[in-house]
């Protein structure tokens, strides 16, 4: 009788499907690879919409304060390039060979490129906003207007002028807009110091409200960064993923904020235009409002500085919160 072999195999363990191990290995790896700072938070999300609130304000200032200096500086090169001579209103045959008078001594003044008499219906376009019109000038005691324009040589005499005129024509007077220029340009120097000293206020308020966010993020990851800390990794290394957090959270608010000021004064400057029936060359209300090329690309330069800003503002806080693990 033949021996047989009853030996039993040896059971093997049991081994997971392929699936349950690579879901298995998956959870374990975004365990291990989880970001420090959570990426999308409420307070996360609302430092974006405050970026964005501050970077609009700073965005507005820029353009509207560069708006202002453009406009005032056209103005003001306009005012000091012509100067009036006016004459009192009197018997007409008088009144008409005083203009020609002035009108002829202004020709013959060094440094004078252009004089024009004004005409009646010159006069009444010029007193329509405040008379209205279809108004006749003959009842109204309305002086006679000369415009004299400089050649930019800055020869023209003007006290010389004003002196002849006056010795000449006793109802003359010189008007040479110099107290008003002086009033524009104070004006627009205020806007300016206004301006500079609203952007000082939202930088510091976006700070604020960068560094409040960057501790309550430590905050909440707290325990996470006294384990890396006490196992020895770096403070830069820990500041640098919230720096990251925080440079995206501020470049996203600043370019909705800045994105959101362009197109604010890109509509002020064209969708006037679109309605029917408004003339081209007649400026609109808030048609002086625009910052010109400069004026966006200081918008541009406002968004790079927030997002730069909230960075830089994160990190320096996680160094100082760091300090105080022991």
């Amino acid at each position: 009788m033949s021996m047989i072999d009853t030996a039993r195999p040896e059971p093997r363990a049991a081994t997971p499907p392929a699936g349950e191990a690579g879901r298995a290995s998956g959870r374990s790896q975004a365990r291990t690879q989880g970001p420090i700072v959570p990426k999308a938070t409420v307070a996360g999300r609302a430092l974006v919409a405050v970026v964005a609130i501050m970077t609009f304000l700073a965005s507005l200032t820029i353009g509207a304060t560069l708006a202002v200096r453009a406009t005032a500086g056209q103005w003001r090169a306009d005012v000091t390039r012509e100067v009036t001579i006016q004459i009192r209103a009197g018997e007409k045959a008088a009144t008409d060979a005083e203009v020609e008078a002035a009108a002829s001594i202004a020709r013959s003044t060094p440094g004078i490129a252009e004089v024009h008499v004004l005409s009646g219906d010159e006069t009444s376009r010029l007193l329509e906003p405040w008379l209205g019109s279809g108004l006749d000038l003959g009842d109204l005691p309305v002086p006679r207007v000369v415009v004299v324009r400089l050649d930019g040589s800055d020869t023209a005499d003007l006290a010389k002028l004003k002196r002849t005129l006056t010795d000449r024509i006793p109802t003359a007077t010189l008007d040479d807009h110099r107290a008003f220029s002086r009033r524009l340009t104070g004006m627009a120097e205020g806007v300016m110091a206004t301006g500079l000293g609203l952007l000082v206020l939202v930088g510091l308020a976006t700070i604020l409200s960068v560094v409040f966010a960057t501790r309550a993020a430590v905050a909440t990851n707290r325990a996470v960064v006294e384990v890396l800390h006490f196992v020895g990794a770096r403070d830069s290394f820990i500041a640098a993923q919230f720096q990251r957090h925080f440079l995206k959270i501020g470049a996203q608010g600043g370019l909705i904020g800045g994105g959101a000021a362009v197109a604010l004064f890109l509509a002020i400057a064209f969708l006037p235009r679109l309605g029917a029936g408004v003339d081209p060359e007649q400026p609109t209300f808030l048609g002086w409002l625009s910052p010109g090329i400069w004026g966006f690309v200081g918008i541009a330069g406002a968004v790079v500085v927030v997002a730069l800003a909230t960075a830089l503002t994160s990190r320096i806080t996680v160094y100082r919160t760091l300090r105080t693990i022991q």
